[in-house]
């Protein structure tokens, strides 16, 4: 199974006559897991090729909005899945002080948006169009939101993304947080089953995206003026008026970890992985119920022949 860009293998062979020092081998390497499945999976990927690689390693679980005082102190020492469209100012603060550096792109393709199971546009008609949420609001409405309709949006510290946009395209929603993401599935699964209309913000890749057959709304597309300037898009009053811009997810690092542990910031930066690789996962621990654990470990077994030769580059 192909599981990383081609483009990682032979970029991670080239470099193997350039291996660095491993560092201090017998301290270990901090990896921050963050709140949502998919997150799990790839950090616990990168735990182990950096085991693999003779490292020891811990799993700091670490909230994904204010991780980043904690990796500029040194407290924590990487975190492989940042949301480029979801990620607190403190990030660009810590980068800009010195304390954090980037690691390259995971190259985990992805969109962010607001999102429905596909029975829903039966009680909505002109979806997926934004403007028919103007005209169906009231199908969303529940007794919290009424006469508004509900939008279950990410939980409260993963920012507001869904709350703006209802306000920046002035549609008549109400934004309810979810409390995790185990509760957006859960709404997504109700609706499904009961066949009830469900407005949510929500991503990809995610394994729900295909079990309960969500659609997202067309939305303006988002561009940099959309969230800096109020007479760009439909509602000349209003910032966040457009779709989420594009999700670039990346990788960062406590600035001494290059120094510290040389092969481990090489090998960090060398790993990507591929929505193919990690959705199928994303479901087996979701739906299957199986570990994190125990479904990286079948993963990194079936595919050594691709995350092997990144070790390997940096080590030897």
């Amino acid at each position: 199974m192909k599981t990383l860009t081609l483009g990682l293998a032979a970029a991670s062979l080239a470099g193997t006559a350039m291996a660095a020092d491993m560092g201090a081998v017998d301290e270990p390497i901090k990896l921050a897991v963050n709140e949502w499945t998919g997150q799990h999976i790839t950090t616990h990927i990168a735990g182990e090729m950096l085991k693999q690689a003779g490292y020891q390693v811990e799993y700091v679980t670490a909230g994904y909005m204010n991780m980043y005082q904690a990796m500029s102190d040194g407290e924590i020492h990487a975190a492989v899945e940042i949301w480029s469209s979801n990620v607190s100012d403190d990030y660009a603060v810590k980068v800009e002080d010195g304390g954090i550096v980037e690691l390259g792109d995971l190259e985990l393709a992805a969109k962010e948006g607001i999102a429905y199971p596909a029975h829903v546009a039966d009680m909505c008609p002109g979806l997926p169009a934004w403007e028919a949420l103007k005209e169906c609001a009231q199908n969303f409405a529940t007794a919290e939101t009424i006469p508004q309709g509900r939008l279950v949006d990410y939980p409260a510290d993963w920012g507001t993304p869904g709350a703006d946009r209802m306000t920046g395209l002035e549609l008549p929603f109400k934004a309810v947080p979810a409390g995790s993401e185990g509760a957006l599935i859960a709404e997504l699964r109700a609706s499904t089953e009961r066949q009830t209309p469900l407005l949510i913000t929500f991503w990809q890749p995610h394994w729900a995206m295909s079990a309960y057959d969500v659609q997202f709304v067309d939305l303006p597309v988002g561009e940099e003026a959309c969230f800096n300037d109020p007479a760009w898009g439909p509602n000349p009053n209003a910032v966040n008026d457009c779709d989420f811009s594009p999700t670039r997810i990346f990788k960062a690092a406590w600035a001494g970890m290059e120094e510290k542990w040389p092969a481990a910031h090489e090998i960090l930066s060398n790993y990507t992985l591929s929505v193919d690789a990690q959705q199928p996962m994303m479901g087996e621990v979701d739906v299957d119920g199986k570990p994190v654990e125990e479904v990286v470990a079948a993963w990194m077994a079936e595919n050594e022949q691709v995350w092997r030769p990144v070790v390997d580059a940096a080590t030897e």
